[in-house]
């Protein structure tokens, strides 16, 4: 009889830290904030809020992830040694996906927040986000050297990657698609799926929340003529 052949983990949450590293514990977590942003934010954000410009942030990021695994193929890069315990090392590693992951993200959300699209806060919070989410890709960075997925320059490269796609993919965005938004909102396919562009509107949250307070005594005033 054969053997059976070898088998292997799905890894999209295989990370792996030294067991009491309390630090490293910390790090792998944060490592996989970019499962939490795809799974957890795109995909809420297209049955919730079905904005156009979400969309194609969501579609930028799904492109840039094409792009990395075009460049790790064709170069080949090996990672660190430290990738046989960590049972990585039938992947490359130049550049890390992870990070040019977090800051094609971090590029993009900071150019948004220049050009006041889709911020439902003040100027101040706009501020706070952006210093969150560049943390988060600077710390992301570190974690994936500190774990031993990657070497130092593995990981610049990737950032490096990351914030070439995002600055180009957000000008292709809003200098060359945007044109077409509202084909797509009027397209058979649109009024589907109820898309939309919100990005003309200065505070979203705002004319959401008066468009809401309207409709609602709207409702109660034709309720009491009935």
């Amino acid at each position: 009889m054969d053997l059976p052949q070898q088998l292997k983990a799905v890894t999209l949450t295989h990370v792996r830290y030294r067991r009491g590293d309390q630090l490293g514990h910390f790090l792998a977590w944060i490592s996989l904030v970019p499962v939490f942003i795809s799974l957890g934010g795109f995909v809420s954000h297209f049955l919730f809020r079905r904005e156009l410009q979400g969309i194609f942030f969501g579609v930028g990021l799904v492109i840039s992830q094409f792009i990395n695994e075009f460049i790790k193929t064709t170069v080949e890069q090996a990672r660190p040694e430290t990738c046989a315990l960590l049972e990585a090392c039938d992947s490359h590693g130049w550049p890390s996906s992870h990070s040019q992951f977090m800051f094609f993200f971090a590029t993009y959300f900071s150019l948004m927040g220049c050009k006041g699209i889709g911020f439902w806060f003040g100027l101040r919070s706009r501020w706070i986000l952006n210093l969150l989410h560049w943390c988060l890709a600077v710390v992301t960075m570190y974690s994936r050297v500190y774990l031993g997925y990657h070497t130092v320059v593995q990981v610049f490269a990737g950032a490096a990657l990351g914030v070439v796609v995002g600055g180009s993919w957000f000008w292709v965005v809003n200098s060359v698609l945007y044109r077409y938004f509202e084909v797509i909102e009027e397209s058979a396919l649109g009024r589907m799926l109820c898309v939309k562009d919100t990005s003309h509107i200065p505070d979203v949250l705002k004319f959401e929340y008066d468009n809401a307070r309207a409709a609602r005594k709207n409702l109660v005033d034709t309720t009491k003529f009935d």
